[in-house]
């Protein structure tokens, strides 16, 4: 398996399977949309995939099958006392996969994160 574009304490914080993320595409019209999603970190090819019910028939897979390009963001609060915000945001190219089980798969070519290891990162990645 390729080195991962995501740092080990990414990695780790998307294995969470109870992860929520919020997905952000773009409509025909240009206007932006973002939705509550379901997702996990797909190591084998180093993607994050977007799940849920009937997801073929939603805006945010129409938009993904139009554009090729979408973000997520996956966050949470690690305390409140003190307030400790943590999660990290990918950009990259897009997939809608309809076979074996609908998907959005995204592909990182941006990856900012913050509160996972103690400080802001930052980069942009290749695909390998």
């Amino acid at each position: 398996m390729p080195e991962s574009r995501f740092t080990k304490a990414e990695r780790e914080y998307l294995s969470d399977p109870l992860r929520l993320g919020r997905l952000a595409t773009v409509g025909a019209d240009g206007t932006p949309h973002v939705v509550p999603v379901g997702i996990f970190h797909e190591p084998n090819r180093d993607v994050i995939e977007v799940t849920g019910r009937e997801l073929e028939k939603t805006k945010k897979y129409r938009d993904v099958e139009r554009t090729g390009r979408a973000a997520i963001v996956v966050d949470d609060l690690a305390s409140v006392d003190p307030w400790l915000p943590r999660g990290i945001e990918v950009r990259g190219r897009a997939e809608a996969i309809r076979w074996p089980m609908p998907r959005i798969r995204i592909h990182p070519e941006r990856i900012v994160s913050w509160g996972l290891e103690g400080r802001r990162n930052a980069r942009s990645v290749e695909e390998g």
